[in-house]
């Protein structure tokens, strides 16, 4: 399948990229750059019209947002915020009618329900961040398109590509330094498996998927950075709160196996044979 793959070169998109090549797929990276990974390059930005010609599918994981942020993404210009990013999203999904869609959602869609809440994809659902509500506006609209599909993705990490810094980059760098850490605990899933996640959700009924995989505590994380790298640094105290974990099931349903700790160990090797 030919595959238009937006923010093919992102933190996030890079994984789908190769996964889809992976899979056997044609893919067209929409963006400013091409992908690292290979497939073929056209210009574009989000906002503008979509050279999606021969494309038989779209994967939409374009973002504009302030560098390291996804909530409170907007920074001082949510009136930009909004225009590039939903009316950006909205002019794509009516460019590609017609074509299988996989949006790339978020679990901060979920955001202000209460603790203890199993996360499953029927909820109602207000978001208190405009990143969270941005999100499940263009649900929305694709679930309007009818046909699409909707990934609601926890934290995505991963080894990066080449010329970025992965997403606990700037953590591990305080920790060596010696540097105070707060607790925190977080869900993640490995890229990859976000990856094979898309690539299963080109060919599922339409609707939302939630993608996640580990309940991570920092401390537990930079226990395992420690021994792998030779990083001596303060320990944070462990997280006395957990956040709400995502129910699987519709994507497990489809054959979605990720790879759990076995993935966070293979990805930190990574990461620590590049320090």
């Amino acid at each position: 399948m030919k595959v238009a793959v937006t923010g093919a070169t992102g933190l996030v998109g890079q994984f789908i990229v190769a996964g889809l090549l992976d899979n056997g797929h044609d893919v067209v990276a929409l963006g400013r750059a091409p992908s690292s990974h290979g497939g073929s390059h056209r210009p574009w930005r989000l906002g503008e019209t979509a050279p999606l010609q021969d494309c038989e599918a779209l994967v939409h994981a374009a973002f504009a947002h302030v560098p390291g942020r996804y909530r409170g993404g907007e920074g001082e210009d949510p009136d930009g915020f909004l225009r590039a990013n939903l009316e950006g999203t909205l002019r794509l999904f009516k460019e590609a009618r017609g074509r299988r869609i996989v949006f790339l959602s978020s679990r901060a869609v979920y955001d202000g329900l209460p603790a203890g809440t199993p996360l499953t994809e029927d909820l109602p659902l207000s978001p208190d961040s405009l990143y969270g509500q941005v999100k499940l506006q263009a649900e929305g609209a694709l679930a309007r398109l009818g046909g699409g599909v909707s990934l609601r993705a926890t934290g995505v990490y991963g080894p990066p590509a080449p010329g970025q810094r992965h997403k606990w980059a700037d953590l591990f760098d305080a920790f060596a330094r010696g540097e105070a850490i707060a607790p925190a605990c977080g869900t993640e899933v490995h890229g990859a498996d976000l990856a094979q996640a898309v690539a299963l959700l080109l060919g599922a009924p339409a609707g939302a998927y939630n993608c996640s995989d580990l309940l991570l505590d920092r401390r537990a994380l930079l226990e395992r950075w420690s021994l792998l790298a030779g990083a001596k640094g303060v320990l944070p105290a462990a997280s006395g709160k957990a956040p709400n974990v995502m129910d699987c099931t519709r994507l497990r349903v489809l054959g979605w196996k990720p790879r759990g700790e076995a993935a966070l160990d293979d990805a930190l090797r990574t990461m620590a044979r590049a320090v």
